[in-house]
């Protein structure tokens, strides 16, 4: 498997649990994968550099894309 993109239950880890997840998730991302973290925890941001956001609006959605 090559990516893996995950979708749920960040919002309800402790800070431990939450650090603990994420060590899994760079291990995995160093070795090559392609990890791909769908949340709203503000954590979450300042741990993963390249970032991409969805913007709901009027007329539509849009991205904003951050490199990392």
């Amino acid at each position: 498997m090559e990516a893996l993109f995950v979708d749920e239950g960040f919002g309800t880890l402790d800070e431990d649990t939450l650090d603990e997840v994420m060590n899994v998730l760079d291990g995995l991302r160093e070795g090559g994968r392609i990890v791909g973290i769908v949340s709203h925890v503000t954590e979450l941001r300042q741990r993963v550099p390249a970032q991409v956001h969805v913007h709901k609006g009027r007329r539509g959605s849009h991205l904003s894309v951050t490199a990392g």
